[in-house]
């Protein structure tokens, strides 16, 4: 090969197809690849033919990643990400776990405590820092949020659990501290939790948000709300209100919005009983533990209560770390059973070496090692 080979012979030479072909069948998919080529190809151009040749290496495995490309579209971003972008990991996982039994202005509510307690243990056997509060009155709950916003800061995810009394003004969900009487319309802004604050700390503060409210509780001091807001009171909804959330959120509720959820006559509400008990032994995404949580609270309340829950998650999220590793693995190996596939029966070692660097991880590299070895025969 002269040192002044073009780009279009290097194509030719690695892939056996045009520049054209392998810049329209990626184009699409990464504007990078194309930057790529021009680059090459600007250097080729330069006058300088050691220029040229110290790109041309970057040309085949480039273009080999085109046929690839070509041949199996489905896979064929994935493996353009895979290689040149594979973003560092963040493993810091963050909950705020609350729980509201002993209220002072209303009767003792029997499980949150016990709720809240159960859900940290759990949650910390799988690997989330977990900062709790129990019977937390305003200026504790307070507190409790902003050490949560602060150690939230870059997290990978976020967990918010509340169990205890919540009631709805105006559509807008809130939070009851034990200190709260609700005496005085002014008691909403003073003395309760406002759901959104919480819930908007943490889409801004971590990638992914979680957010268990086990709050839709029959509220005594929603009564004293309604004398103090008198012509106002219609608007003191029942059970808690649909949230409107963000990318990245998944909000669940104890019950579908407007109803009012059961205390249990356990150690556990229903819905938190069910829901520990998922995350100590489930190894699925957290769609499939809150499809089964549902199941097991309809059977034990007679389909009285149905969990309920808005998701606009981007992605599958596991709690159990393992479990998500072996799910990406199992992922990685279907993925790469479809490349091979659709390359194993290629003559051209460019393509079999890069299908090895991608695929290095994985039994199909080391066949396509083996056929890179029959081609040197």
């Amino acid at each position: 090969m002269s040192e002044i080979t073009s780009l279009t012979d290097a194509v030719k030479l690695a892939a056996g197809i045009s520049l054209t072909e392998a810049v329209k069948g990626v184009s699409g998919r990464r504007t990078w690849f194309v930057d790529e080529l021009l680059d090459i190809e600007h250097a080729a151009q330069g006058g300088a033919p050691h220029r040229a040749m110290r790109h041309l290496a970057r040309c085949v495995r480039l273009v080999a990643l085109a046929v690839l490309a070509l041949a199996f579209p489905l896979v064929g971003s994935t493996i353009l990400d895979g290689d040149w972008r594979a973003p560092a990991a963040n493993h810091k996982r963050v909950a705020l776990v609350i729980g509201n039994s002993t209220y002072q202005y209303t009767p003792k509510l029997e499980n949150p405590k016990n709720d809240a307690a159960d859900m940290s243990s759990a949650l910390r056997k799988l690997g989330f820092q977990v900062i709790e509060g129990f019977d937390l009155d305003k200026a504790a709950f307070d507190g409790k949020i902003r050490d949560f916003a602060t150690s939230l800061a870059g997290a990978e995810a976020g967990v918010f659990f509340y169990a205890g009394h919540g009631l709805q003004v105006s559509g807008r969900n809130y939070l009851v501290p034990i200190d709260s009487q609700l005496t005085t319309a002014s008691a909403l802004a003073l003395e309760m939790v406002n759901l959104d604050f919480v819930h908007r700390t943490m889409e801004r503060e971590a990638q992914t948000s979680i957010l268990f409210l086990d709050a839709c509780r029959d509220n005594p001091l929603s009564r004293n709300l309604a004398r103090a807001m008198g012509s106002r009171s219609a608007e003191i909804g029942r059970g808690l209100a649909a949230v409107e959330n963000g990318v990245g959120t998944l909000i669940s509720f104890s019950t579908e919005p407007g109803n009012v959820a059961l205390d249990g006559t356990g150690r556990n509400s229903p819905f938190s009983g069910a829901l520990v008990k998922q995350l100590d032994v489930s190894t699925d995404d957290v769609s499939g533990i809150l499809i089964a949580v549902r199941n097991a609270v309809m059977k034990e309340t007679d389909r009285k209560q149905v969990p309920w829950e808005h998701s606009a998650l981007t992605r599958r999220f596991y709690f159990n770390t393992a479990a998500q590793s072996a799910a990406a693995a199992s992922g990685r190996s279907s993925e790469a059973a479809e490349a091979w596939r659709a390359t194993k029966d290629t003559t051209n070692a460019a393509v079999l070496g890069a299908f090895v660097t991608h695929y290095r991880d994985t039994f199909y590299a080391e066949l396509a090692r083996a056929r890179i070895e029959e081609l040197k025969q």
